[in-house]
């Protein structure tokens, strides 16, 4: 029956007015981190964490693995870090939410070979409002992929490696 009551006061279920209700729940980095393990199976957990009531948007970036590159076929990547990364990226989140307080983060890049499809590298970004979390989804992609030592070699469909940005 519409308009029905259910005796639950459903006010008391509603986030306050007060601003400091969400600035409790941003400012945070989840998780920064590097793997040789899948991130598909990381990526529902990761968006379910970021994720609060209080967040009206969620923006996912998800770098996947393509089958070319300036012209060429690729058949396979590997991707391999210096032993600092996982720390760097740790850093790098931090200053990118420190940049972006209205958001919620979490971010990975995967190491090892890759084949075509896969998903290399992870941003999870959430807000209140949209703007704020594509800023901040945004930023951070930019940031790790050129802040982050990590280095990507790939295999051409006609046999031949190249390090990707090194020559």
């Amino acid at each position: 029956m519409a308009g029905a009551r259910t005796g639950h006061d459903h006010a008391a279920d509603r986030a306050p007015a007060d601003p400091a209700y969400v600035a409790d729940q941003t400012g945070v980095v989840l998780d920064a981190f590097i793997t040789d393990e899948p991130l598909e199976p990381l990526l529902a957990q990761a968006r379910r964490d970021t994720l609060t009531d209080a967040m009206g948007a969620l923006v996912t970036f998800e770098g996947v693995v393509r089958d070319h590159d300036g012209g060429q076929r690729v058949a396979t990547l590997s991707y391999s870090s210096h032993p600092t990364s996982d720390a760097v990226i740790g850093e790098v989140a931090v200053s990118v939410s420190q940049a972006h307080p209205t958001t919620r983060l979490w971010t990975a890049h995967r190491t090892g070979d890759l084949a075509i499809g896969e998903v290399a590298f992870a941003v999870v970004a959430a807000a209140a409002h949209r703007g704020d979390a594509f800023a901040a989804c945004s930023t951070l992609a930019d940031r790790v992929k050129a802040e982050v030592p990590i280095w990507k070699e790939q295999e051409l469909t006609d046999g031949a490696k190249q390090w990707v940005g090194l020559e």
